[in-house]
């Protein structure tokens, strides 16, 4: 087999990979995003299995970078661009660990804090950004595996309007937590929330920015 096919193949697999990384991660920011509300109920049993359930997505995530890993290092010098996948794939792990230490200091935020002016509201719209940026990057990645570089540069654009209206967001949402909340502890978890909310959204544009990249060498 020519070793163009071979690179062909590769790449294939591991635009493969990283579609079942990104689904994973937006399946648990999802889960993210409810979290708040489920505060709010006092649903224990809920916030448990979430948790679970994001924790179990951050070790497949770990799992499937090691597998792209062995795969791009099988091909070895034959594959062009493989650092951007390799940098993707990495940098996709370390989103998933964003949203289980995100997750773990949310939940032990009493529902009181969040309920006052409504920063259950508040924190749930920045998440949901955040949902709204790695959905661009599953569209992203479904564009490169069609070879088709204009819909996915114009995707990875549309994701870095979307951080800059996480940037806005967090900016406003880190005054009022400074303002509104009471007691040391819930200051220092709120503020952590908010800030790993803001640092993650960075880690999706560093993915957005490889892709196009790799989209220009299609």
């Amino acid at each position: 087999m020519y070793s163009g096919e071979l690179e062909v193949q590769a790449k294939r697999k591991a635009l493969a990979v990283l579609q079942d990384e990104i689904n994973r991660i937006l399946n648990a920011v999802r889960d993210l995003s409810i979290l708040p509300g489920l505060i709010i109920k006092a649903d224990k049993a809920e916030i448990k299995q979430l948790l679970e359930r994001i924790k179990n997505t951050e070790d497949e995530v770990e799992a499937l970078r090691r597998k792209i890993t062995r795969e791009i290092s099988d091909v070895g010098g034959l594959m062009m661009n493989r650092e951007n996948l390799l940098n993707s794939a990495y940098t996709m792990d370390e989103i998933a660990g964003y949203i289980t230490g995100i997750a773990f200091k949310l939940s032990n935020i009493k529902a009181a804090t969040l309920k006052k002016e409504k920063l259950d509201k508040d924190l749930t719209e920045l998440v949901e950004l955040a949902v709204d940026q790695i959905h661009k990057i599953n569209e992203i990645i479904r564009a490169l595996a069609s070879n088709n570089s204009t819909v996915a540069i114009d995707l990875a654009h549309e994701a870095q309007k979307i951080e800059r209206q996480v940037d806005d967001k967090y900016r406003a949402l880190s005054i009022r937590v400074l303002d509104e909340t009471a007691t040391t502890k819930e200051l220092l978890l709120l503020k952590d929330v908010v800030e790993g909310i803001e640092e993650m959204s960075d880690k999706v544009l560093q993915v957005s920015d490889s892709f196009i990249l790799l989209a220009l060498s299609l």
